[in-house]
């Protein structure tokens, strides 16, 4: 079956249906760094650069060229329905939103057989909840016969990704084949740690890394050598150079605690002014990760709200991209880290961004379970991965 990815990103939820045995005909976002890692890791998938309200349809089918679209993917700019958006409920004023429409409006031109949107949590909660309500009535009259629409909350934790994140999931079948939307099920009852997940990378300080670095040690789990499976070597592992003052504050900070604990003594100061300590705190930054615990959502700007749990600089890029599922020959284009002024996204703010490809796999294969033959339960194993039906990443040159 095939899909077509809308706001792809640099390719988390395109990655995780290719695991599942789907193939894109096409992606779609509007960042050209996103573009570029896109490329890389999936060369034979055309991409579309761009606005999606400015494409017609001429545009998506140059590039389908006659190809069945059987799912339509995707996960719609979140912004605007983010829970720390403190304007959220004013979604009918911000155009971001909006663009859900554009998925809409890409389902009424191919009548998929089914659809998957992903957001964040805080979409349940906009205007008491008339915002998900009016996307669901949406979504169920779209196409030529309509959407048989659910939607549930999953935990990234839950299906082998090492990070307790969580996300709104809504799925979408055609009327007309008759079937009920279903969702994946708890795979695994060991949720995968930091340590389990980034214990083998190469120990750097601050500041060091190179653009290709070996191992240094095997694989200790079965996570690691599945992260490892198709790489014999690390890439995006360099470490952000820290000023001196920024090591101290990290060297106060302990596992679970972050820049708010050590304030009166390591606190943010004035910039251009270091005597005078900064009036704004900021509470998610500089978190000091348990290293045997799954880690909290790592968001766009995991670059400084998360600390090494055991070295004392923040992650790096594959550290992130190891919490988020991504394999190691996964490879990510575009600037490391990015100044505000600056256009495009940088490396962490595209992992960030990502669907975690392993929750990705498993929305696929359950989606593609259901429409090919029925339902298939699923029981809790007790190792991650010892029974994993292993996924091989799209290769490039």
């Amino acid at each position: 079956m095939n899909t077509l990815d809308l706001f792809s990103g640099c390719g988390g939820m395109t990655l995780g249906f290719t695991w599942a045995g789907f193939k894109s005909v096409l992606a779609s976002d509007i960042d050209e760094n996103c573009e570029k890692t896109f490329d890389t890791n999936f060369p034979n998938v055309p991409f579309l650069c761009g606005d999606l309200s400015t494409f017609k349809k001429e545009d998506f089918d140059q590039h389908v060229n006659g190809q069945n679209v059987d799912i339509i993917i995707g996960g719609p700019p979140c912004q605007g329905f983010s829970l720390a958006n403190k304007l959220r409920n004013k979604v009918a004023e911000d155009p971001r939103n909006r663009l859900f429409y554009e998925f809409i409006k890409t389902i009424n031109w191919y009548n998929p057989k089914a659809f998957v949107m992903e957001n964040v949590k805080g979409l349940l909660s906009m205007q008491a909840g008339e915002v998900i309500k009016q996307i669901i009535k949406e979504f169920e009259e779209a196409g030529n016969s309509g959407y048989t629409v659910r939607l549930k909350v999953l935990k990234a934790s839950d299906f082998g990704v090492p990070q307790s994140r969580e996300r709104v999931i809504v799925i979408g079948i055609r009327n007309d084949l008759n079937v009920i939307p279903e969702f994946p099920e708890k795979k695994y009852a060991k949720e995968v740690t930091v340590d389990e997940a980034i214990s083998d990378l190469p120990i750097i300080a601050a500041g060091q890394g190179t653009e290709k670095q070996k191992y240094g040690k095997k694989e200790q789990n079965a996570y690691q050598s599945f992260m490892r499976k198709n790489s014999k070597s690390v890439s995006n592992h360099i470490a952000m150079k820290h000023t001196e003052r920024l090591i101290a504050r990290f060297q106060a900070i302990q596992p679970g605690k972050n820049l708010l604990d050590v304030w009166d003594t390591h606190g943010a100061v004035q910039r251009g002014n270091p005597a005078v300590k900064s009036v704004v705190k900021f509470s998610q930054n500089n978190l000091r990760l348990h290293g045997n615990k799954p880690a909290p959502t790592v968001a766009a700007s995991f670059q400084s709200n998360f600390i090494h749990p055991y070295l004392d600089r923040n992650f790096t890029a594959r550290e992130g991209a190891r919490l988020q599922s991504f394999p190691d020959d996964f490879l990510f284009e575009g600037m490391r880290t990015k100044m505000s002024w600056e256009k495009g996204l940088s490396q962490y703010q595209q992992i960030g961004n990502a669907v975690p490809p392993l929750l990705a796999y498993e929305i696929a294969l359950k989606i593609k379970e259901v429409l090919e033959n029925g339902n298939i339960e699923n029981g809790l194993e007790k190792e991650p991965f010892l029974q994993f039906n292993e996924p091989r990443i799209i290769h490039h040159d």
